[in-house]
């Protein structure tokens, strides 16, 4: 078997084919991650959460990942005057971690390499594949050098730009739809305060909501932050327009004249950082004649909003791992696994868009906030009978189409209780909350 990609997906994978006793080569085309500080201009840390770490309990690699993950609790919302809310993500002990894509990488191949029968070819450029009646033929290049390997299966996990995806586009009626946002990314680094620690609060992913433009701040093993500013790319306040270090400086000034204190290097680490773009993926079908597969990025890429990208990926080779134990033949294995993930991979991408306006828009306004604090006091008292979205998605292996669905009924019930002026002012009444709770779940099972 062949995987084309060492990401994590891939790295993920391979493990698990391993431990079945597969003989599987990885190939790809970055040198060894083991002995680079490569981040191939994408964020240098991620937000894993159940569906991921299920993945790994399954790989038997999670104890591994432990020691670099760092629990975050919940959004730590910064107005312009300073004023900090706490919005917690779920109930007690509930919350999802920080850990850092290179470090985790580097961990999988690790990982993956201890199956006796599973190794890495690094710098081998993948150029496509033939599928022949019995077998399928990946064109490769390395040195400079064509070669030509015969596999029985390739599992295609090399990221949003896939080779493999590129050569099944060529196939008779594949669909296949990019898309860009008007809104990209830069990130600068937050050092450790003079004390060696954190310089804010490492519990949380910080949130500087600002309309159509936002900051958001996640901690670092090494007690660093990486600060990421998300927005439009025209406009006066767009990222284009930050092209000088006084205009950066000013920006953040009036922005968020807090974090300006903590960013001493501001205009250095922000000149020396690309603007990233955001770049989301659809297509179908996801196999192609029972011999190639997509995984992760490659069938299904998204926006970064619900922290979902590396956990959809790796709920992918769950599901697909299960599935090697209900049916009997790639061709069952395959189709079973594209009709079932096919329709969660189009539900996170519209989530986690929705979720970007979420963050960007809502979390400073007082309604919304009233509104997940009644969600979570729910929860809180009923958690059997009502599970928030974001817990749904988070907390949860509810397929994402299931927890998609389910939100909107919950919304649209959700909207009609906001719309009472109990909701202001019986927050605290158990009495006026058991009447919510049976409307919403009246309103929920008409829905359905």
């Amino acid at each position: 078997m062949a995987i084309v990609g060492a990401g994590l997906v891939g790295s993920l994978w391979a493990r698990m084919l391993g431990n079945r006793g597969h003989d599987v080569t990885v190939y790809e085309r970055r040198p060894d991650p083991r002995n680079q500080n490569l981040h191939g201009g994408r964020s240098i840390n991620l937000a894993l959460s159940d569906r991921g770490w299920k993945a790994l309990e399954l790989a038997g690699v999670a104890d591994a990942v432990r020691d670099i993950a760092l629990p975050i609790r919940g959004r730590r919302m910064h107005a312009v005057d300073g004023t900090k809310t706490f919005q917690p993500y779920g109930l007690e002990g509930q919350c999802i971690y920080s850990v850092s894509r290179a470090g985790l990488n580097r961990i999988l191949v690790e990982c993956a390499e201890q199956m006796p029968k599973v190794r890495f070819a690094f710098d081998h450029r993948c150029h496509g594949y033939t599928r022949k009646e019995e077998a399928v033929h990946l064109h490769l290049e390395t040195g400079g050098q064509a070669m030509d390997v015969e596999v029985d299966q390739i599992f295609g996990t090399d990221g949003a730009f896939s080779a493999i995806r590129g050569r099944m586009a060529r196939n008779d009626r594949f669909d296949f739809e990019q898309r860009y946002l008007a809104h990209g990314y830069k990130e600068v680094p937050m050092l450790p305060g003079p004390d060696g620690g954190f310089q804010m609060e490492e519990d949380g992913l910080h949130i500087w909501p600002r309309g159509h433009f936002m900051l958001m701040a996640l901690p670092n093993p090494d007690k660093t932050f990486t600060c990421t500013l998300f927005g439009p790319y025209e406009g006066p306040d767009g990222l284009n327009a930050l092209d000088t270090g006084e205009k950066v400086k000013v920006f953040f000034e009036t922005h968020f004249p807090d974090v300006v204190p903590l960013l001493p290097h501001l205009v250095e680490d922000w000149n020396r950082h690309p603007v990233s773009s955001l770049v989301m993926i659809r297509c179908w079908p996801w196999n192609d004649g029972g011999q190639v597969a997509l995984m992760g990025d490659a069938s299904h890429a998204i926006v970064p909003f619900y922290g979902q990208g590396m956990n959809s990926g790796m709920e992918d080779c769950t599901i697909l791992d299960g599935l090697m134990d209900a049916h009997g033949s790639w061709d069952e294995i395959l189709e079973a696994y594209t009709a079932q993930r096919k329709p969660a991979g189009d539900a996170i991408l519209e989530l986690a868009l929705k979720n970007y306006v979420e963050m960007r828009d809502l979390t400073g306004d007082p309604a919304f906030l009233l509104q997940k604090k009644l969600e979570a006091r729910l929860q809180k008292a009923h958690p059997d009978r009502w599970i928030p979205l974001y817990s749904q998605v988070t907390f949860s292996h509810i397929p994402y189409d299931k927890a998609l669905e389910r939100g909107q009924q919950q919304q649209r019930a959700m909207a009609s209780v906001m719309s009472q002026p109990e909701a202001w002012n019986h927050f605290e009444d158990d009495g006026w909350m058991e009447h919510v709770l049976r409307h919403l779940e009246q309103e929920t099972s008409l829905a359905e």
